[in-house]
């Protein structure tokens, strides 16, 4: 959201969050940009999230918003992710996904069976959890009691600082007639193996590393299904019975991140509207506020975010009062969550672009902060869930009476 904007009220986040507790959750966000913009380069060069930020953003309980209220979390609605992403990305985009990705993992356990809630938060409430959500990266079969797993899974986003991991797998039968299924598979530590392969030109203090698993044995009640995960009750709802917990999860997927897109963009346009009040062109001296084509530039952009901030928004909210009333979303629905959450996160790094190069040579140091936010910005885009081909091919599909080729829906 723009600096010292709050989220319109009018678009209620629902009685089950709390107004207050969700005021308060986006004050702390707030309260942290100062630190994060001054560690942004240190992030950067760790790779990884510094011990200071990670120990900021537990203190604030920002990792634990979405976590069910009966483990001490905030319980909030789905779209408190995208505001504080928003905010968090202002600062720092890398900062922004790791607390993102973390967060919606505890959102995600309070959907698994109650034994695995409890083994993970019976240890340790403010546990973090990384995750691969690569299907093909991992290979499972069923076995007595579970199943064993076997892969190689890369962007495991924060897996250093983590102690479990959320990791997709096919899973597949001797059985041709059984066909495949889609499961995830919650695993401790010291059942994976951390690759230390996160060199990247953006996004690089998320340490999104690779992760390698040889035969592990995981348990039934640590694991689930992708197709209870579609919307509607989830084998943790009986403990969790907030709607929260009952959205539609591989639908709802780009929304976990897009918020990060939203606050790099608008810090983007920030910088550069800030600039360009007080930058002399160097080739005749004239105020750039002056011309025209700064002035096109800076609406531009902030039309296309402000867009973009209204379509993330408007999708998490719509989909929090669908689960309040018990509907589940059809297929033509989740295809265009997916549609406008790419298209919205594109929305992001085409501002973003058009500033970078409307700024000239001025964007080309290092030791400004415009080439990172370029770099990022190009980096959220080329996740696969802000593709908009894919996302567009298959709303289309659905939309002319074909079959949805994402089997997670």
């Amino acid at each position: 959201m723009a600096p010292g904007q709050e989220p319109s009220m009018g678009q209620s986040i629902g009685p089950e969050a709390g107004e207050s507790a969700y005021a308060t959750m986006v004050a702390r966000a707030r309260s942290l940009l100062p630190q994060l913009r001054e560690r942004a380069a240190r992030t950067e060069e760790l790779r990884h999230l510094p011990p200071e930020t990670e120990r900021d953003l537990h203190d604030a309980g920002l990792f634990r918003m979405l976590q069910p209220r009966r483990i001490g979390g905030a319980e909030l609605d789905y779209v408190a992710l995208i505001d504080c992403a928003d905010l968090l990305g202002q600062a720092d985009a890398s900062v922004a996904w790791n607390f993102a990705n973390l967060a919606s993992h505890h959102w995600m356990l309070g959907m698994f069976d109650a034994k695995a809630q409890d083994l993970v938060w019976g240890r340790d409430a403010d546990a973090l959890i990384a995750s691969s959500f690569i299907f093909p990266a991992g290979r499972a079969a069923r076995v007595k009691g579970g199943y064993r797993l076997h892969g190689s899974w890369p962007f495991s986003s924060g897996v250093a600082s983590c102690e479990w991991n959320m990791l997709a797998s096919v899973v597949y039968s001797d059985d041709e007639a059984d066909g495949i299924e889609y499961r995830i598979f919650l695993l401790p530590r010291s059942d994976y193996k951390v690759l230390d392969t996160w060199n990247v030109t953006g996004l690089r203090g998320t340490g999104s590393c690779d992760v390698e698993v040889r035969e592990a044995f995981v348990a039934d009640h640590m694991t689930v299904a992708v197709g209870e995960l579609a919307g509607g009750p989830t084998p943790g709802s009986h403990v969790n019975p907030n709607p929260l917990y009952a959205l539609p999860v591989f639908s709802l997927f780009p929304y976990v991140l897009s918020g990060v897109a939203l606050g790099n963009a608008q810090a983007c346009l920030d910088d550069y509207t800030e600039v360009a009040r007080h930058r002399i062109s160097t080739y005749n001296r004239a105020k750039l506020s002056d011309f025209q084509s700064t002035q096109i530039k800076i609406a531009e952009a902030s039309a296309k975010i402000d867009a973009a901030r209204l379509v993330m928004r408007s999708a998490c909210i719509e989909a929090m009062e669908a689960a309040r009333r018990g509907r589940i979303p059809d297929t033509a629905t989740k295809t265009r969550y997916r549609r406008d959450g790419a298209f919205s996160v594109n929305l992001c790094t085409d501002a973003v672009s058009m500033l970078f190069a409307a700024s000239g040579a001025r964007g080309l140091f290092t030791t400004g902060v415009l080439q990172r936010q370029f770099r990022d910005a190009h980096a959220i885009n080329s996740h696969l869930a802000f593709n908009f081909d894919a996302a567009g091919t298959n709303y289309g599909r659905v939309a002319l009476g074909l079959p949805s080729e994402n089997l997670t829906l």
